[in-house]
């Protein structure tokens, strides 16, 4: 006991026990940001085992991880846990910022937490980017080659922006190279930091009731709740074990930078830069980045624009157009690329005789 008390952990500790958690018809949703903590120390341990096996050059970088597939112990499954998991901790990110929304949850005093949550969904998507080029094979180098071209229409900065990201004119050794740095070293620093200021915060002030809900009693944070995220925990685990298992994480072709090849059919950005894929077909790159940066700013606002505290319909429904407009433009992108890769395939059957026109 003297132990806790010479590094004062007992008041912490007593505060925890103190803590309880409403119970209401929405009170599931508390649940999502337990586990977008859980997959958060998933990436971290699975990054670091595959950090001892990847290789950051052209030359090795798609070996290294070809060699990690096929000789390492576990290594398809590790490499599949870290794809898949990235993907899952986004979606659950986005999920956990949309429920805080519609529950009202960002008001005071609660207005920094929801802040720290938007730049930790930035910093999470900076990984997905920056880790999409390491396995160097044609689909990573090509839609990287996309994702870095588009900071050339940000005014005044966006050249040296995109100088910054790829280090030289076009996508080569140098990009990894920083890609790299960005994702080992730089943003897991960065989102550590955020996620222990985001899980202070959470310690420290209550939870939020949604307006008009019925409170239905109390639950204690220690030991009822958190043994209620342990199972939640344990469910998510199973589900990203049986995906990575049976839906191993693909590794296309190796690209090489002394024989540049054409772009293959169908090739895109992950599913959460797929809306802003789409918008690109109908607007102008500088639109669309004005447009989303706008949003983006408006989403970080919200709850110094929404200061109110009895329930308001604008924002919820501000809200419902704008998971809308993206869900449509998700599925549009994903329509066209579905027909991208058809006519490719047509065309790769057709008899000469069509192909020249006979």
């Amino acid at each position: 006991m003297e132990f806790i008390d010479a590094l004062h952990l007992r008041e912490p500790w007593e505060a925890l026990k103190a803590k309880t958690i409403p119970r209401h018809r929405s009170s599931m949703w508390y649940y999502a940001g337990g586990l977008a903590l859980f997959f958060l120390a998933v990436q971290i341990v699975t990054g670091l085992l595959l950090l001892l096996y990847y290789r950051p050059t052209p030359e090795a970088a798609h070996q290294s991880v070809e060699m990690i597939i096929t000789k390492v112990p576990f290594g398809m499954v590790i490499r599949s846990i870290h794809a898949w998991s990235a993907n899952i901790l986004i979606a659950i990110v986005v999920l956990h910022l949309l429920s805080v929304f519609f529950m009202k949850s960002y008001r005071t005093p609660r207005a920094t937490l929801w802040l720290t949550g938007i730049i930790l969904l930035l910093i999470l998507i900076g990984f997905g980017f920056t880790g999409y080029l390491l396995p160097w094979d044609q689909t990573s180098y090509f839609a990287t080659t996309i994702g870095t071209e588009l900071p050339r229409e940000i005014p005044i900065l966006g050249d040296l922006i995109a100088q910054l990201l790829r280090g030289s004119k076009a996508v080569t050794g140098a990009t990894l190279l920083r890609m790299y740095a960005l994702h080992v070293a730089l943003l897991p620093m960065l989102a550590l930091a955020f996620a222990s200021v985001h899980v202070a915060i959470t310690t420290l002030v209550s939870r939020n009731v949604p307006p008009r809900a019925k409170l239905k009693g109390e639950t204690r944070f220690i030991p009822d709740y958190l043994l209620g995220e342990a199972i939640v925990w344990l469910i998510g685990l199973a589900i990203l074990l049986m995906i990575a298992v049976f839906f191993p994480w693909p590794l296309g072709a190796a690209y090489d930078l002394a024989k540049p090849s054409a772009p293959p059919a169908g090739v895109h950005p992950e599913w959460y830069f797929m809306f802003f894929y789409q918008s690109l077909k109908y607007v102008p790159e500088w639109v669309a980045i004005t447009f989303y940066t706008l949003v983006l700013l408006f989403w970080t606002v919200v709850p110094w624009l929404d200061r109110k505290p009895r329930r308001t319909a604008l924002f919820t429904w501000i809200g419902i157009i704008f998971i809308a407009g993206l869900a449509i433009l998700t599925t549009l992108a994903y329509f066209s690329v579905v027909q991208e890769k058809a006519s490719a395939k047509t065309e790769l059957y057709l008899p000469a005789s069509d192909t020249i026109g006979h």
